[in-house]
């Protein structure tokens, strides 16, 4: 009886002790906007969008201003957060859309779920993980692709997706309940809370339109969707703060890709989404990039270089300004699975490194590794003052390479010095753009020529 006893005892404490060690696994809540520009917060110095829950993030953790995303659209950058590659690994070099112009542009119909996944490798580490906001890893236009659950995630709520549609603005509602639910059970989270916002159509509400009384129409309706985004992020960080897991939470903040622009005489017309209903068309886009070369679809910073603020008290620096770090989007893999004290697969390559240290304050400005990014683009004219004929660029230590879809005009700049990329220094550098050349050919020749078969829709039968 004696043993039993001590046997019991002994089972409750590693119990109790496996559990301590569960719950005291940090939380990763990451906030992944859509087409929201770097200077399209308060904190960022915007004219008159006011982001108030934000910029209480950037006060109390560091805001980085050279992040880059892994493309100038959707789809590609968020294949590149779950799975740590770069996404023309998996042909992925454009949004999902209908099978036809998915096919058209030589591109899958969905990411495969048997891709090396973020989620696993946290999930294999005892975390509990959950999806609300916008999806685009496929497209509610193709029924059969795969649910955002073949991806690793115990509970979802998306849109972009195929199945059911989660209203827009339902997404911090189900992220505040699933929080609740795995600090009950003692559980450490990973959250994807990936906004609409200001993604098109513009979902207005008119409480919130009435913050900016003194805005035109295209101004009121932009700085409404942003202020109503910035008000759910506030209601998440409140319940980590209600809850008393604020402290052990890492919270990160950031956008798929820069904004999108209207034409200057375009009017916010209604218009239709069969992912999210009814709102405002592209004349009421008008964020701003802060001063970077290009919008949303272009491959200069204005189109990758995105807001990215970090919060970890205790680990991060509160009411720090990082302007130097070179931090990737397939950085982001390596970086949580080491906080999470996961693993990564024997097999698996990361495209990107571990950015612990980065994020803990030590100065990441040269990379290790090259960054490549591949999108379709348009020929390049002299005339145009476009900047979206870039089809590939390459980043290696401090320099960055653009260059045409068929490479035959390239651009040099020096990327830690000049984020403005307003100086080519191509003529005073042929051996850099000789070597930076040649960098981009020998990746080019491990990308896929054609995408997977396996996931292709019925449609294309």
């Amino acid at each position: 009886m004696k043993f039993i006893i001590l046997l019991l005892a002994l089972t409750t404490l590693i119990y109790a002790e496996e559990t301590k060690v569960s719950s005291d696994k940090p939380n990763i809540l990451f906030i992944f906007s859509d087409d929201w520009g770097w200077g399209d917060l308060s904190c960022h110095g915007h004219p008159y969008v006011k982001t108030p829950n934000i910029d209480k993030l950037a006060a109390e953790g560091t805001d980085f201003h050279k992040f880059t995303v892994a493309s100038g659209v959707c789809s590609p950058s968020r294949a590149a957060v779950i799975t740590g590659h770069f996404p023309a690994r998996y042909s992925i070099d454009g949004h999902f859309a209908r099978v036809s112009s998915n096919a058209k542009r030589g591109m899958p119909d969905w990411l495969n779920p048997e891709a090396p996944l973020l989620t696993r490798m946290l999930q294999k580490a005892g975390y509990a993980t959950a999806h609300y906001g916008k999806w685009h890893i496929s497209n509610n236009m193709i029924p059969d692709s795969p649910l955002p659950s073949a991806y690793c995630y115990d509970e979802y709520g998306a849109f972009n997706c195929a199945g059911e549609q989660m209203p827009v603005h339902e997404d911090s509602e189900r992220a505040i309940k699933f929080i609740e639910k795995s600090n009950a059970a003692g559980k450490p989270f990973f959250i994807n809370l990936w906004i609409h916002e200001p993604h098109v159509p513009f979902h207005t509400v008119d409480e919130i339109r009435s913050r900016f009384p003194d805005l035109d129409e295209a101004d009121n309706i932009y700085a409404s969707v942003l202020s109503h985004a910035d008000d759910r992020i506030g209601e998440v960080l409140d319940c980590l703060d209600k809850l008393k897991i604020a402290d052990n939470t890492l919270v990160i903040f950031s956008s798929d890709n820069g904004p999108a622009r209207g034409g200057a005489n375009v009017e916010p017309k209604p218009t239709y989404d069969s992912a999210t209903g009814h709102g405002y068309g592209i004349g009421a886009a008008k964020g701003i990039t802060g001063g970077r070369r290009g919008y949303k679809g272009a491959l200069f910073e204005g189109g990758i270089g995105v807001p990215f603020i970090a919060r970890w008290p205790g680990k991060i620096a509160a009411g720090k300004v990082d302007g130097t770090s070179l931090i990737s989007a397939v950085d982001l893999l390596p970086t949580f699975v080491e906080i999470a004290g996961a693993e990564l697969p024997a097999d698996y390559k990361p495209d990107g490194l571990s950015q612990v240290k980065t994020l803990k304050g030590e100065a990441f400005t040269k990379r290790e590794k090259p960054l490549f990014w591949k999108i379709g683009a348009k020929a390049r004219s002299e005339k145009s003052k476009s900047n979206h004929w870039v089809g590939y660029a390459v980043v290696d230590q401090q320099w960055k390479l653009v260059t045409t879809s068929k490479m035959d005009y390239v651009e040099l700049y020096d990327i830690a010095a000049d984020s403005y990329e307003k100086t080519d220094l191509k003529e005073a550098n042929p051996d850099v753009v000789a070597r930076m050349t040649k960098l981009l050919t020998d990746w080019q020749a491990t990308l896929p020529t054609t995408p997977d078969p396996k996931c292709f829709s019925n449609k294309r039968k």
